[in-house]
């Protein structure tokens, strides 16, 4: 075997390899419910609940802190490889406020920044509150699901 031939061996080899790695480097998982632009502009202030309903679908859970409130949880994880554990690299709650007319009185897109829950539509940190522990113990909760 000459060196012209050995050469072009370790490429077809380096290449094989190279192939059946690119299989086993990366995912990511989407869990949950993570709304269109076209459904979130059909929810405004002051629309109906039925609409929020058409436009969204059934909310993943459901409180009522004064009125009802609608809430769709989504979350998105990461393994570098594939046989790796995944973590958490997003969580979103996006939260729709009724009021006891059963309209919309606020939109709120929460999820995680710097550790802290922040809503991504007004860009603030909500207050303390029965909402926000209710939010505290949704993203608290980040952990403790299972990797698919």
């Amino acid at each position: 075997m000459d060196i012209k031939q050995s050469r072009v061996g370790v490429t077809a080899l380096t290449f094989v390899a190279g192939l059946s790695l690119a299989g086993c480097i990366g995912e990511k998982f989407q869990r949950g419910y993570v709304p269109s632009e076209n459904a979130l502009q059909q929810v405004t202030v002051g629309a109906p609940k039925e609409q929020v309903l058409i436009a969204l679908g059934t909310p993943s859970t459901t409180a009522d802190l004064g009125g009802e409130v609608f809430y769709y949880i989504s979350q998105t994880t990461s393994r570098p490889i594939r046989f790796m554990n995944s973590s958490v690299v997003d969580q979103r709650v996006l939260a729709v406020y009724f009021n006891e007319s059963k309209e919309v009185t606020q939109i709120a897109n929460y999820g995680l920044q710097d550790g802290e829950i922040f809503d991504f539509v007004s860009r603030t940190t909500p207050t303390t509150g029965k909402d926000f522990s209710f939010l505290t113990q949704l993203f608290a909760a980040a952990g403790n699901f299972s990797g698919a």
